[in-house]
């Protein structure tokens, strides 16, 4: 198998394993050519991976493989969207949900195996506007607190997690709602809420957070909106989520659609996306690709 491997540069674990004196890119050829992958392996700007990525493709490999988290996947992700070129999976980031939810494993050497063995299977995406995203995106209080912390961070120099935690607690006495309309295939709504979650097939509710799927070719999107409305709802949504308590009927409205329709009196809203925060003209139009993306996985998901 002949591959073009892509890791981004800019990540910060591509930075934290140099500044350790190891060659990222080096390990990943390695890796690669001990599972028997001929793989060419770069290291790019983040900003060069879509292009880096529809060149390999042009270049008739058997496979693009994306080297990184999942703002990275889901970049090189939306170069082969609706093409036949799969998408090779090595789990170099933090938190790696993409490759988790597909049973790949976080081991180099066995997610390049998983690629050697070559079994692919189609996998569905979704997109917000132009924005094709892996996992999730979502509207509200988490795209507000990682506003603040960037600029936290850069104003009193402090490290990611120090800075999300002064960030979470800046959003909460602030206790943003957003007024918002959704349309759900066809059916209206306005609604108030802190938090809406857009995922990328069913997600199951997991202790602190909305969690993992068991599959990823259903079809449909997950759409969670918090139904707390008040500063004391937000706390009591967090302190059931801390004790393992979250409940969907109780704590979200939840539907499985196709396409929904978001927007609000903003002309522009701050939404996350796979982890990375952008700002985006409303209306916000998320829809479900079917088996849009050729991804290569472990044999015992390729059935």
């Amino acid at each position: 198998m002949k591959v073009i491997a892509l890791l981004n540069r800019d990540s910060g674990t591509y930075a934290a394993n140099a500044n350790a004196n190891t060659d990222p890119a080096q390990q990943v050829a390695d890796a690669l050519s001990a599972a028997g992958v001929d793989a060419d392996v770069r290291s790019v700007a983040g900003d060069q991976l879509d292009d880096e990525a529809r060149a390999a493709v042009k270049a008739g490999v058997d496979a693009v493989v994306a080297g990184g988290g999942d703002g990275t996947i889901s970049t090189v992700a939306a170069a082969l969207v609706g093409g036949p070129t799969p998408l090779g999976v090595l789990p170099l980031g933090t938190l790696n949900h993409f490759a988790k939810d597909l049973g790949i494993s976080f081991d180099l050497a066995e997610a390049a195996k998983v690629i050697a063995a070559g079994n692919a299977r189609p996998v569905d995406l979704a997109r917000v506007n132009d924005r094709i995203f892996i996992n999730n995106s979502s509207v509200g209080v988490y795209a507000r607190a990682v506003v603040d912390r960037d600029a936290t961070r850069s104003r009193l120099k402090l490290s990611k997690w120090p800075a999300m935690a002064l960030a979470a607690m800046k959003t909460f006495v602030r206790a943003p709602m957003i007024q918002v309309r959704l349309d759900v295939e066809g059916k209206v709504d306005h609604l108030k809420t802190p938090l809406i979650f857009v995922g990328n097939n069913r997600y199951r509710l997991d202790l602190l957070k909305i969690g993992a799927r068991d599959r990823l070719d259903e079809g449909v999107l997950s759409l969670y909106v918090a139904r707390a409305q008040t500063r004391w709802g937000m706390l009591k949504l967090l302190l059931n989520g801390a004790l393992g308590r979250l409940q969907q009927d109780r704590d979200f409205e939840t539907l499985y659609p196709r396409e929904v329709w978001m927007e609000t009196r903003r002309s522009r809203l701050h939404l996350a996306a796979d982890g990375e925060v952008m700002r985006m003209e409303a209306p916000l139009h998320y829809e479900i690709l079917p088996r849009a993306l050729n991804v290569l996985v472990p044999n015992e998901r390729s059935e």
